[in-house]
């Protein structure tokens, strides 16, 4: 006997599961994107900028935020949210979202940490670089781990 639920929720190690875990990955960062728009929250709020490293705008003042970043932190909370209904699509934003926070580090280094450089356009400030660092290393590993298992199970099932 089988019973009807959604497809990303069977696979968890440890109460992890694809589907949870890119829900509430994209819960956070609705969260903070939301957070850096509210003064107190985030500091020097009237010196935030749409984009550039000009913005002084700090988010719980340690991340160098802007308009820019914040919609970013949105975007990319939606579609944590959505990529999290089925297990292929979960995992897809946990390895695909982590690859693109390691690019991010890379390229923070590059442009130096509290950079001045019009390349700093998001902004990243030192904090935001060892940020990117763990969320991506992080988010690519349970993608991975989570999607090993994932998989693992569902051969156990055809057998």
């Amino acid at each position: 006997m089988t019973t009807a639920s959604h497809p990303a929720q069977h696979h968890h190690v440890m109460g992890l599961s694809l589907h949870n875990t890119a829900l509430g990955l994209g819960w956070v960062f609705l969260v903070v994107g939301v957070l850096g728009f509210i003064p107190g929250i985030t500091s020097n709020y009237g010196a935030m900028t749409f984009a550039g490293h000009e913005s002084g705008a700090m988010l719980l003042g340690i991340f160098q935020v802007s308009i820019l970043h914040n919609i970013v932190h949105l975007l990319f909370g939606a579609a944590g949210l959505y990529m999290a209904r089925t297990s292929r699509m979960a995992r897809g934003f946990l390895v695909g979202g982590g690859i693109v926070y390691l690019v991010l580090w890379i390229y923070g280094l590059v442009i130096g940490g509290d950079s001045m450089s019009a390349a700093n356009f998001v902004p990243f400030n030192t904090a935001d670089n060892w940020l990117h660092l763990a969320l991506g290393v992080v988010m690519v590993a349970l993608g991975l781990w989570l999607g090993r298992d994932a998989r693992e199970e569902m051969k156990g099932r055809a057998m």
